[in-house]
């Protein structure tokens, strides 16, 4: 009661090695002594501090042997403690941060634009209140996830473009309800499918027009330059693209599938053809 441990915390210590066990006097009731309250005491500073139980046991130069049995000695290690300590708290400071950081982008933007990669806000934080759909925002959470920071704030460009020119947001809008129409009762080879890859491929080339003549493409090459710098601490948030593929749920149906793959290869062809025109 005195150290404000409660006895099924001291039962533990004794099962680790921790604390001594006493022995029991003649009434059945274990002894405690003033050995026994200070390390008590010594422990709750430690344990506020942040060090762990076994490194409490490190330092106090006891641990157990494989069986449990016995205690041995064994000399403390107290500047490895202490280091191990440093870097647990400089990790749990920077997570701090980040933490941080990512309310006060709350609290800025107003919508759970805030909770994305800073990289991603600040691109998108110039667009007036209601510009981005939750649609948007669900989209890039997943780009994020399977390509970082920087490929979301890459696709944000296309987010950019849809909420500044009301007449490729109307074709976006077009093209996604067309593209949910094609549901189980469609076959995949049914012309329909065919005619809307042919359709999205052309937006998407439109909407890669309009990024070029908003001069966003410059601002990307500018993000690859800085994305080294300004994102260090958020690594391994992403997985691969392969590992995204298989772990994703897709409700498509064959037909939906089809369309998107179809669109996907036309456009890499438009692409790889408009570069050679340029070249």
């Amino acid at each position: 009661a005195f150290a404000g441990i409660t006895p099924r915390a001291i039962r533990h210590y004794h099962e680790i090695g921790l604390l001594p066990e006493p022995e029991r006097g003649g009434d059945g009731r274990r002894r405690y002594g003033y050995d026994d309250m200070t390390r008590l005491l010594w422990i709750r500073k430690m344990a506020d501090a942040g060090i762990s139980l076994d490194d409490m046991r490190a330092a106090f130069g006891e641990a157990r042997d494989e069986a449990g049995d016995e205690a041995l000695d064994q000399a403390p290690d107290i500047e490895s403690v202490l280091s191990r300590l440093e870097e647990t708290l400089a990790a749990q400071e920077a997570a701090i941060k980040r933490r941080r950081a990512a309310v006060q982008r709350l609290q800025a933007v107003g919508s759970p634009l805030g909770l994305l990669s800073e990289l991603v806000t600040d691109r998108l934080s110039h667009l007036p209140p209601g510009a981005l759909r939750p649609s948007d925002l669900d989209a890039l959470l997943v780009t994020e996830r399977i390509f970082g920071p920087l490929g979301a704030a890459i696709q944000a460009g296309t987010f950019i473009v849809l909420a500044t020119h009301p007449d490729l947001r109307a074709e976006e809008d077009r093209l996604e309800a067309a593209e949910a129409a094609l549901d189980d009762g469609v076959e995949p080879d049914d012309p329909r499918v065919e005619e809307l890859a042919v359709q999205r491929c052309a937006h998407q080339m439109a909407l890669n027009q309009a990024i070029e003549a908003a001069g966003l493409d410059a601002t990307e090459e500018k993000i690859f330059e800085i994305y080294d710098a300004d994102l260090k601490g958020e690594e391994g948030t992403e997985m691969s693209a392969a590992a995204a593929i298989t772990k994703m749920p897709y409700d498509f149906s064959p037909a939906r599938m089809r369309c998107v793959e179809l669109a996907g290869r036309l456009f890499g062809e438009a692409l790889a053809g408009a570069h050679s025109a340029d070249s």
